[in-house]
C-alpha cells in the first residue's frame, strides 16, 4: 500500500497512549516514511477502515501502530 498523506492527526487520548508505551510522536511519524507493513484491522473496523502497520524505528526497533486514513478539510491526514 502506498500511502501519500500530507500531516498526522494526534488527539490528546492517541498522544498520551503513545508515550505511555515509550514511543516519541516524532518516532511514529517517522515510520511512514520507510518501508512499512501495513494490513486491514478488520477486527476493529465496525466504526471505520483501520489499518496495522509494522515498521522499524530510526533506532532499529520494531513500532507497531494502529492508524486510520481521514480526509481533513481536503487533505488526506492518519
Amino acid at each position: 500500500m502506498l500511502l501519500a498523506v500530507a500531516g498526522f492527526d494526534w488527539d490528546d487520548h492517541n498522544s498520551d497512549k503513545c508515550q505511555k508505551h515509550g514511543v516519541m510522536l516524532e518516532e511514529i511519524e517517522a515510520l511512514f516514511q520507510n518501508e512499512l507493513f501495513v494490513r486491514p484491522d478488520i477486527a476493529h473496523s465496525q466504526a471505520e477502515e483501520r489499518f496495522i502497520g509494522i515498521g522499524h524505528s530510526r533506532t532499529g526497533r520494531y513500532i507497531f501502530v494502529v492508524f486510520t486514513l481521514r480526509v481533513i478539510n481536503g487533505v488526506k491526514c492518519i
